[in-house]
């Protein structure tokens, strides 16, 4: 891969984050603001106060804190916007809230909390469903407003208020809004930094917190600053993008730090791929992703919300960690090998890994545009797929989608045409799936030592069941070609 694709640099004070640095300059490594210069014309002593300049993250811990400035390192109590919890959590959590806020105990705000089953639904493991009576038995006692409950897990179509995977369903029902504080009881929260609002992941102490209070102790992280620029080649997909950025920084990269993502080809993402580059910046390390809103967001909002926000944006003169560059038209499509994220290869250069299986679908690679990707591949090659190839919609309405949406340039056909006539398996039901492996008859669960390429977030040993299965992280145009082969295959194999 070129090295001129990604090009770090560290910054020290100065006038501006985009005054370009020469390579000869020697670099602080010490993170500094960088202020505001003083008015030549002025002398110091009538300047008055000099602000300075905040990212993102840094604006919306401020908001939420009721500061006017604040700096990295910072820890301060922020009020919550939005809180979730899914069926492994949630009982835990509940647990921690009844004894520290007393059995009769009230949630701080019973409109600003979701309560989302969605990991460990579709089986007949008694622990895994009695879980879900637990959120279900509390979110009545509470009337929490935004429960979205399933009773019938034979024919999931017939709960018309169950959703699916959480962090797709927090924005397919409205509840990422620009500027606000989300948190959640599941790493993968930062999901919706996709929408310009901090969003993270948090323990169950802290949740227990959380709802009985609606505040939460934070440190303000420090910033690292993503420019991706490029026209996006038509074979690249933001799983791409990723796990590009994971294999450079390695997975405690941005330990701590929020991951700010900026640029021309950050512009023309849709929010499904926003969505994508941000849910993985837990395997990085990193506290929060975050994406400026823009009018792709507010597009997006439209119609799914109808609560004011506010979104923020970063001062030109924000101080930063470091800033990264990227060309993305240099990029190729990529995979992570077992068994990290940033365990990074060239899809091409992996043609000789034979595949058992291969799994489309999670809260990373489930969504309607990850679907719509796989199908407009299968549709080039025309062929079959060589292995098991297993998909798994992320929410119902995904699931619908499939079986709806007519893929573009196929004359209308949706994608479960498409999948059916490429041999695929069938949709399953919407819910996080094998992604985190799950109780022994979980569908597509790795039971034995197979080799699997799969569009999920996380290729640790037992992460998809079996500890000695090996996973391949991927696009879905990577994961669609690679069926067709039953190898790890570079998806310009079909789609030039």
């Amino acid at each position: 891969m070129a090295t001129s694709s990604f090009i770090s640099t560290r910054l020290s004070s100065g006038p501006s984050i985009h005054t370009p640095i020469s390579k000869k300059n020697k670099l602080s490594t010490k993170i500094m603001a960088v202020m505001t210069p003083q008015t030549s014309d002025r002398k110091p002593s009538t300047t008055g106060s000099v602000k300075t300049g905040m990212t993102m993250t840094e604006k919306i811990f401020a908001r939420a804190s009721e500061r006017t400035q604040l700096s990295p390192g910072e820890n301060v109590w922020v009020n919550v916007d939005v809180f979730m919890t899914h069926d492994i959590c949630g009982p835990g959590v509940i647990g921690v809230f009844k004894r520290e806020f007393g059995d009769d105990a009230k949630v701080w705000d019973r409109e600003k909390v979701v309560i989302i089953p969605d990991h460990y639904i579709f089986t007949s493991d008694e622990r895994a469903n009695r879980n879900v009576d637990i959120i279900r038995d509390f979110s009545n006692e509470q009337n929490i407003k935004y429960f979205y409950d399933i009773t019938d897990r034979g024919d999931f179509k017939a709960n018309p208020d169950y959703k699916g995977v959480c962090h797709i369903a927090l924005a397919q029902e409205g509840h990422c809004r620009p500027g606000e504080i989300l948190v959640g009881t599941d790493s993968h929260t930062c999901t919706a930094g996709a929408f310009g609002q901090f969003a993270t992941g948090i323990g169950n102490t802290d949740a227990g917190f959380v709802l009985g209070t609606g505040k939460i102790l934070l440190k303000v992280p420090p910033t690292l600053r993503f420019v991706l620029d490029g026209e996006m080649p038509d074979y690249l997909l933001a799983k791409d993008l990723i796990l590009h950025i994971i294999g450079e920084i390695s997975v405690s990269g941005a330990t701590y730090k929020a991951m700010e993502f900026v640029g021309t080809t950050i512009e023309t993402l849709s929010m499904e791929e926003r969505m994508t580059l941000c849910n993985m910046v837990i395997e990085a390390g990193g506290k929060n992703g975050i994406v400026p809103a823009d009018a792709t967001t507010f597009k997006y909002l439209e119609d799914k919300t109808s609560v004011s926000y506010e979104p923020v944006y970063s001062d030109a003169q924000a101080g930063y960690v470091a800033e990264y560059r990227i060309d993305v038209t240099k990029l190729e499509p990529l995979v992570a090998k077992p068994h990290s994220p940033d365990n990074r290869g060239l899809a091409r250069e992996c043609k000789d890994i034979k595949l058992d299986r291969v799994y489309i679908g999670s809260c990373t690679g489930g969504k309607t545009e990850d679907f719509l990707a796989a199908a407009k591949l299968l549709l080039a090659s025309g062929d079959k797929v060589k292995v098991p190839t297993y998909i798994v919609p992320a929410t119902q309405k995904v699931w619908m989608d499939l079986y709806t949406l007519p893929v573009p340039g196929s004359g209308g056909k949706t994608c479960w045409q498409i999948f059916e006539q490429a041999g695929c398996n069938s949709p399953n039901s919407p819910s996080c799936g094998a992604c985190m492996g799950g109780p022994l008859d979980t569908y597509a669960r790795m039971n034995e030592p197979q080799v699997c390429l799969s569009t999920t977030n996380r290729n640790f040993p037992g992460r998809m069941g079996h500890k000695e299965g090996q996973i391949y992280l991927a696009s879905p145009y990577t994961a669609a070609a690679s069926a067709l082969t039953g190898f790890v295959t570079d998806p310009r194999d079909f789609l030039h």
